[in-house]
């Protein structure tokens, strides 16, 4: 189930908890990718507040939105790039994304598979996507207070061995959101003191929001035709396998007199 558009706007941009997780997000997106350019940067779901950095130098930068979700039009002040669209089918030429980021996408849709399968068309050639989740051992997952306790929560290996058998290849994961997810002044204010101690401690403590960054697995072209196989060029033990020479007979053998 998809959140509204308006709710997850009111989050992200007028609450104090909702700007300090996208700040804390944003900043984990920047580490794993600090440059797009002249790149195509997508993203799917409620994304933009991730993909503000880009803007700048990218070559081209989409918010995709889902229907059930809703859209809004986004950035303020400029050009709007974000576009309302079918959960499955986005419109965009295969192929065609160097950068894709879900946010709030894969864990409330009711067609993951299909959903996976539409970011693996997208998808270019060296193409890098990165799937952000509610984490199942966090305390996000656990609050309604945030659009990170609805949906379907993840721990890292379900996450990854989901994306394994859509031929994504897994190559690095990042937890973040150590941070209580409450309004309250008291954990605002000490926010940055339990990101900190939460990273320091992230093979004890889990963090609220799991990112698993994947690139395309292309596997070798198994189509009709034949095979040629070449030799090794070892010659060494070539004797051992060749038919042995027949041997001279009596009259090849003794050479034949000359008259003068």
């Amino acid at each position: 189930m998809h959140l509204d558009v308006q709710d997850l706007r009111n989050f992200y941009y007028r609450s104090t908890l909702g700007r300090a997780a996208q700040a804390n997000i944003r900043k984990q997106v920047l580490t794993l990718w600090p440059e797009a350019k002249g790149q195509t940067v997508v993203g799917f779901g409620f994304a933009v507040p991730l993909l503000r950095p880009y803007l700048p130098e990218a070559r081209r930068v989409i918010g995709l939105m889902p229907g059930p979700q809703g859209v809004m039009p986004w950035p303020a002040g400029m050009p709007n790039v974000s576009v309302l669209c079918e959960e499955t089918r986005w419109p965009i030429d295969t192929g065609q994304v160097d950068k894709l980021v879900l946010m709030h996408g894969l864990e409330t849709t009711e067609r993951p598979s299909e959903l996976l399968e539409e970011c693996f068309r997208v998808l270019g050639p060296g193409g890098r996507a990165l799937f952000i989740v509610p984490h199942r051992a966090g305390l996000w997952s656990r609050s309604d207070r945030t659009p990170f306790g609805y949906g379907r929560p993840y721990s890292q290996g379900q996450l990854e061995a989901q994306l394994k058998s859509h031929a994504f290849l897994p190559e690095n994961h990042v937890h973040t959101l150590y941070q209580p997810p409450s309004h309250r002044r008291f954990w605002r204010k000490t926010a940055g003191f339990w990101e900190g101690l939460g990273g320091a401690m992230a093979m004890i403590v889990s963090g609220g929001v799991l990112m698993v960054e994947a690139t395309k697995r292309v596997h070798l072209p198994a189509g009709p035709g034949e095979r040629a196989r070449r030799g090794s060029g070892l010659r060494v033990l070539e004797g051992l396998t060749a038919p042995a020479p027949k041997p001279e007979t009596a009259r090849e053998a003794t050479p034949v007199p000359t008259g003068r």
